[in-house]
């Protein structure tokens, strides 16, 4: 099971990465043609190169019309795709001012609590991720430029908050093993590295 766990948060969070670097890759193609139209059309380079400047804004270039939606859309789905590893490697932001200073016993069950709430709250919000599907699905919304059924990002997204559930499932129920047996399950349970 932790090997399929583990699989499971990593392949989400390469499949996260290669959508992050596709929506990277468009924003910078749409912000260099932006600057491209906008040079082509300025004064300076009109009056220099009036030619050129023709030319230029011939071609096209341009932002691509609904970068921002497909961005939006796909930065939700990567965050909920690097959910799973940042949970089963424990890699959410901890402070640690005053637990520092409490016993190891304490500190493990806090571990386990937090982790079981944690987990229950992403649960929570893949439910209603599925509210919200079904709501867009049902009344037919689409973007306003590239007119997508918006219900396709919330699905995309649902599915990585599944893994996410499953992952976090998996790693309560993991730190409740540990508090009670005392063994080490879940990765970096030795210690925090800091």
């Amino acid at each position: 099971m932790p090997n399929l766990v583990d699989r499971l948060a990593r392949g989400m969070a390469v499949l996260g990465g290669m959508i992050l670097t596709v929506l990277v890759i468009l924003v910078f193609v749409s912000v260099l043609g932006r600057g491209l139209n906008t040079f082509g059309n300025s004064d300076w380079l009109t009056g220099i190169a009036g030619g050129f400047a023709e030319w230029l804004i011939g071609t096209g270039v341009g932002p691509i019309e609904g970068d921002f939606e497909v961005v939006e859309s796909g930065i939700a789905f990567v965050i909920f795709c690097f959910l799973p590893i940042c949970q089963l490697y424990g890699g959410h932001a901890a402070v640690d001012v005053f637990t520092s200073l409490m016993p190891t016993g304490v500190n493990k069950f806090l571990q386990t609590l937090w982790e079981v709430v944690l987990t229950g709250v992403l649960i929570l919000i893949t439910v209603q991720l599925y509210e919200g599907m079904m709501d867009k699905y049902n009344n037919g919304q689409t973007s306003f430029l590239l007119q997508y059924p918006v219900w396709w990002a919330y699905a995309a997204s649902l599915v990585a908050a599944i893994a996410t559930s499953l992952v976090g499932l998996y790693c309560a129920v993991a730190r409740v093993i540990e508090l009670f047996s005392g063994r080490a399950i879940l990765p970096g349970s030795g210690g925090a590295v800091h």
